[in-house]
């Protein structure tokens, strides 16, 4: 009798790892299909900042999950009440799109774009969440630009603390190293919007680019950007630049007189919630944040910004940490360019931050939706992965439409 009951003891846990092990990995889906090289991340391997737009696809997969152990970074601390997000799964076997005359699956975008993790989120449930290439649920990974679209929210909450005055403030103002240069009069709406009228490169394939090459401190790069030539008036002519969002990261550090990474902390991730520690970019040791690149986060805090944003800088508890109609003017088309607004890209359906090798917030207000991505594209920029994921993205909000 005891040894039968000892058989049935063992028998029993056995399935209860088994089925453990089974839902562990339905759920994290986390798939190591490219060997992961974490172990052996370290600075000496990895070489400068400039150098990780031409990382090979291997050190792309281990140092975008490991930038605090290559960079100088500072964390941003999670939240003791976590904002919940519940699972309620819908099928997405059917999900397909068509580009080019040519049928592709969900797993066939996963695997071309070479994502690395997705979330859906609809009215606070998770309608999907995966992992491929060696990420899980715990995967910190760097957001590129998407960062920009957290500055945004916050210089709205600097103003809303009234550190700034307005977005009419000139940049000068605040940073007067550049007086005298091609930034004299331009704005804080002018940066925001993309429209500085100041001449710049923002080419991640050309080697010589400007933004393959200003400086990593903040010193050194409003030095750089104060040699500039003035191409047009501010406010008239979009293009995209990076080095002049850490010019805004510069002002609001400078305006509240604390880093970005506490500022950061104390007004959203804490109080909305967030699961994890993330971290932050720095213009080296000690330095501030850079303004234009690089929180460090796992998805589902990825998702639960794009939630904050939607919600239009309100927290749970109901606090307005931003200006009351700062997320209305952050998404509403500026002058030089119908697709953009204040550091947020814009389209008919959505609103979305978007980071170079594929990170991106999507937000999907009618639909109450928030899809966002970790991803690990082979070029920094490609029209072609860009496609993809925009017709991915279109056949999702349509499946999860017919799904209500």
């Amino acid at each position: 009798m005891k040894k039968t009951m000892k058989k049935n003891a063992v028998f029993l846990i056995l399935c209860i790892l088994f089925v453990a092990s089974f839902c562990f990995l339905h759920s994290s889906a986390a798939v190591a299909e490219e060997p992961s090289v974490d172990a052996s991340v370290d600075a000496e391997n990895f070489g400068k900042l400039n150098n990780l737009m031409f990382w090979e696809p291997r050190e792309k997969l281990a140092g975008f999950r490991n930038i605090e152990k290559l960079y100088n970074t500072r964390e941003i601390e999670r939240s003791d009440q976590v904002y919940a997000l519940c699972a309620d799964p819908i099928d997405l076997s059917g999900l397909s799109y068509k580009l080019n005359e040519k049928t592709y699956t969900f797993d066939d975008f996963m695997t071309r774009n070479r994502v690395t993790g997705i979330i859906l989120v609809k009215d606070d449930r998770i309608l999907a969440e995966r992992y491929e290439l060696g990420n899980n649920v715990s995967s910190r990974w760097i957001s590129f630009s998407v960062a920009k679209s957290v500055v945004s929210m916050l210089t709205g909450a600097a103003i809303k603390d009234g550190y700034i005055s307005s977005v009419d403030d000139k940049i000068t103002d605040y940073l007067p190293r550049l007086k005298g240069s091609a930034y004299e009069d331009v704005s804080i709406k002018n940066i925001l919007q993309m429209a500085s009228g100041v001449e710049w490169n923002e080419d991640y394939a050309d080697p010589k680019s400007d933004v393959n090459n200003m400086p990593s401190d903040i010193i050194g790069l409003l030095e750089m950007l104060g040699q500039k030539k003035r191409v047009a008036e501010p406010g008239s002519k979009f293009n995209y630049n990076t080095a002049e969002t850490h010019l805004v990261g510069a002002v609001v550090r400078g305006a509240i007189g604390n880093n970005l990474s506490t500022y950061l902390t104390h007004k959203i991730w804490q109080p909305m919630g967030m699961e994890s520690d993330a971290s932050w970019l720095l213009h080296g040791p000690a330095g501030g944040e850079m303004g234009g690149c690089c929180i460090n986060a796992i998805l589902r805090d990825y998702a639960r910004i794009g939630i904050f944003a939607m919600h239009n800088g309100v927290l749970p508890d109901g606090t307005e940490v931003l200006p009351k109609d700062w997320m209305k003017g952050s998404t509403t088309p500026s002058s030089s360019y119908a697709g953009y607004g204040y550091l947020w890209w814009l389209s008919p359906r959505s609103f979305s931050a978007i980071g170079i090798f594929g990170q991106s917030i999507f937000i999907y207000p009618e639909q109450n939706l928030v899809i966002a991505m970790h991803s690990a594209w082979n070029q920094a920029g490609s029209g072609e992965y860009r496609a993809h994921r925009q017709a991915f993205l279109d056949a999702a909000v349509d499946l999860v439409e017919n799904n209500k």
